[in-house]
């Protein structure tokens, strides 16, 4: 584990501004990416990035430790060199064991801004496939996120009885509000996660839908399970229907509708409509939809209003995080015994040749006049006896992986080398 790496920032200790600053827009994202793994000598590395979090996982080449890489990564997301220490206060890495049980937890949406949502997981798997796609992301971080993903498995089996809100129920529950009861259409502008969860609760509602997106099949897809229309947003630009709310959660850093175009929306309608934004950066510029007119809501405040809840949502979730204390323990055993697998292979050996020795010593002594069954029945009770005698330092060696670092067991194995040499020597 000591070879995985992840720096990034989020809701947590950052605004959603400075969020923004670190998002890399999609067409820049493989460029930015190639940048990073010459940067961190990585040949491994994923990004990801959501409405709330920017993050970079990476794994290091030749077995090599992974380290403080904040500098780098402020470095090559931004395009510029942090001032001293503004890396660092940014910024939050984690290393080892800390970087993967930080990947456990965020798959698990124990690190979302709406705790526990489910969403995260999909967005992880998303972005796995294109470092996939672009062959870069090689065996450990496959084991890495495999564990992430089936672990969000596990978490959704622990909590089926009781499916947690996300960001996606909050803006559904706004819009909602909004309507009052009253008939209007709603539009989803970009095919995400959140819009998809929106989609899905406003025509439970009998909410009537338009959904919209760069890519008119895409939109079609979505709009055809929630009985909806579809629109490209080139069109939706030019010319945007009524609408009483206005969903938004695309990519591509650049605000998706100009002055222009939000004051056709404004005046296509009878009453202003609301509008939500999923962006980082922002999909609609706020300045802009204060000036035409129109009340919109971006992250930070559907941020705080998940934030009320996240107290009562750690402790509902409290067995999923025992669950992944179990699997860290149990990675870090299976880590362990693994790198020391060769050392106590060589130890039961050297049991086993011990008591073959002292065997063929008395069979050529005292014991010379056993007939060949009897001499078969010796060594292999000798055999036996010297895999009871190993299983109890094996078994001690073990447990002591887990917790003593490789120093010490080097030198552990390394003195049992030198007494064997030293009571080879003495027998000769």
């Amino acid at each position: 584990m000591h070879q995985i790496g992840v720096v990034g920032l989020s809701y947590r200790h950052a605004s959603v501004d400075e969020v923004a600053r670190f998002a890399v827009a999609r067409p820049d994202v493989a460029s930015r990416l190639a940048a990073l793994r010459e940067r961190l000598a990585a040949p491994e590395i994923l990004y990801l990035a959501t409405c709330n979090r920017v993050e970079v996982i990476y794994a290091t080449a030749d077995d090599s430790a992974a380290g403080d890489s904040r500098h780098d990564v402020f470095h090559v997301l931004t395009g510029r060199e942090p001032q001293p220490g503004e890396a660092a206060r940014i910024l939050r890495a984690w290393t080892g064991e800390a970087a993967v049980e930080h990947l456990l937890l965020l798959a698990c949406g124990l690190d979302s801004a709406q705790t526990g949502e489910q969403e995260i997981a999909a967005q992880l798997r998303a972005s796995w496939e294109e470092a996939r796609a672009a062959g870069i992301c090689g065996p450990v971080l496959d084991r890495l996120v495999g564990e992430a993903l089936g672990m969000a498995r596990r978490a959704r089996g622990l909590t089926a009885a009781d499916r947690p809100p996300s960001l996606g129920d909050f803006a559904a529950q706004r819009v909602r509000a909004h309507l009052n009861d009253t008939p209007g259409r709603v539009a989803l502008v970009g095919v995400s996660p959140m819009t998809r969860r929106c989609a899905s609760l406003l025509h439970a509602a009998h909410v009537p839908l338009l959904i919209v997106n760069r890519t008119l099949a895409t939109a079609q897809e979505l709009a055809r399970t929630v009985a909806g229309e579809a629109s490209s947003l080139e069109a939706f630009r030019a010319a945007p229907p009524a609408c009483r709310a206005v969903v938004f959660a695309a990519g591509g850093g650049e605000a998706l509708l100009d002055e222009g175009a939000l004051t056709r929306l404004r005046a296509a309608a009878v009453a202003a409509p609301l509008l939500i934004d999923f962006g980082v950066p922002p999909n609609i510029d706020p300045m802009l939809a204060r000036r035409v007119g129109l009340a919109r809501v971006g992250m930070d405040e559907l941020i705080e209003a998940a934030q009320g809840r996240r107290l009562g949502e750690l402790m509902r979730l409290a067995p999923v995080r025992a669950a992944i204390d179990e699997r860290l323990a149990q990675l870090r055993t299976e880590l362990a015994t693994r790198s020391f697998g060769p050392q106590l292979s060589d130890l039961r050996g050297a049991f086993e040749e011990i008591a073959a020795e002292e065997v063929a010593r008395a069979l050529s002594g005292e014991l010379r006049t056993l007939d060949a069954g009897q001499r078969g029945q010796l060594e292999r009770l000798a055999r036996t006896v010297a895999h009871r005698l190993a299983h109890l330092p094996l078994a001690g060696i073990r447990a002591a992986a887990v917790h003593a670092g490789p120093d010490a067991l080097d030198a552990f194995f390394e003195a049992a080398k030198a007494g064997r040499a030293r009571a080879d020597t003495e027998k000769t």
